[in-house]
């Protein structure tokens, strides 16, 4: 578990310096969306978008080898609001490949809501995370403070391992998601034996217990 954790951690952490990456490129080329305007100075700055993107569909280099894709139908950026943000109203997906051009991990969400001060991401409607090994965490709506190392959520959540899949409501993690905890957990099912072999309803030993409530994670670092 902690070696998937960390392939999510990292993929994510990476992802979202794709992220800023392409948005410098917005702010100072234009270049990677079809589309960017610039706004009028009369406007109202928590209402009104600084720079709007459309039909972002990017492909990001990392010391010469392609290793994001960042996908966006339109990409608002309020760099003038009280609390500075951006909006993804019509979807947001991130995806990482390894060298070979081969899937790390995503990250998706119908809408997305990025604070730039806070340092934090509002995902909301069909969220999923998917890491290295494949692993899947769904919700309806995932709360990611990189400043407090911290992911949550008080919605519905759906973890599918290999050879297994975790419900429950409520979920807060460890940024790096070696240590978690469902508030208000549903069951623990197998997967079937056609998808995964050596399949039983137990939790794994060595992993955080996802069905009793645990105690809260101290890691290093974190608060």
């Amino acid at each position: 578990m902690r070696d998937s954790a960390e392939s999510l951690n990292i993929g994510i952490k990476s992802m979202v310096a794709a992220v800023v990456t392409v948005a410098a490129m917005l702010v100072f080329a234009g270049a990677c969306a079809e589309k960017a305007e610039s706004v009028d100075v009369a406007f109202s700055p928590d209402s009104s978008y600084t720079m709007r993107a459309t039909g972002v569909s990017s492909l990001i280099s990392d010391s010469g080898i392609t290793r994001y894709r960042l996908i966006a139908e339109e990409w608002l950026i309020f760099s003038k609001a009280a609390e500075p943000y951006w909006y993804f109203p019509e979807g947001f997906y991130v995806e990482q490949f390894d060298s070979l051009f081969n899937p790390e991990g995503s990250v998706k969400a119908d809408t997305a809501y990025y604070f730039i001060n806070k340092e934090e991401w509002l995902l909301i409607s069909n969220v999923r995370l998917t890491n290295l090994q494949d692993e899947k965490f769904d919700s309806e709506k995932i709360t990611w403070n990189q400043k407090e190392r911290r992911i949550h959520s008080d919605e519905y959540i759906r973890i599918e391992q290999k050879e297994k899949i975790i419900t429950g409501y409520g979920f807060d993690s460890n940024q790096e998601m070696t240590h978690y905890r469902i508030f208000n957990p549903q069951g623990t099912f197998p997967i079937p034996e056609d998808n995964a072999a050596g399949t039983d309803n137990s939790v794994d030993s060595s992993q955080p217990n996802p069905v009793d409530v645990a105690e809260p994670a101290t890691d290093e670092g974190t608060p």
